[in-house]
């Protein structure tokens, strides 16, 4: 009985990870549009549609002890990283110019604006994010398994 009981604890502080990642993103991105006035690329919008949902969800999950979550959580976070992933390899320019989606109009997906404090690309921010939840959601479920 004590085995379970301690599963659940590990379940449920993994699930408050994930919650704590995904509120210190999005308040971060909100910051970062709000406060610094620096408006998101096209992509970063994207990665916002799939973030922001899951402050919410993953904070209501902890407080009512929902252990399944993550099959709602994890395609949001999986979708948000494979966004964010190629995201960054647009940063990094292993994807070729021609396939970027942000138009000349608005703020470029790849240029310096993309840059906190000068040297960490917002991009990669964003991937090491949605891969923390999805890790931390995959734990939780791994633990409500057994």
């Amino acid at each position: 009985m004590e085995d379970k009981k301690s599963a659940t604890s590990k379940c449920w502080l993994a699930l408050c990870a994930a919650w704590l990642v995904a509120l210190v993103s999005t308040l971060s991105a909100l910051f970062i549009g709000e406060v610094m006035g620096q408006t998101p690329c096209v992509l970063c919008w994207f990665q916002r549609i799939f973030m922001f949902p899951l402050a919410l969800i993953l904070g209501l999950a902890a407080w009512r002890n929902d252990m399944s979550i993550w099959k709602y959580g994890l395609p949001l976070a999986v979708t948000g990283w494979l966004i964010a992933a190629y995201h960054t390899l647009l940063y990094f320019g292993v994807i070729p110019e021609p396939i970027k989606p942000c138009t000349a109009t608005g703020p470029s997906c790849s240029g310096d604006g993309m840059m906190l404090w000068s040297f960490v690309p917002i991009p990669l921010l964003a991937l090491v994010s949605f891969s923390l939840i999805c890790a931390l959601l995959w734990v939780s479920r791994e633990r409500t398994k057994s």
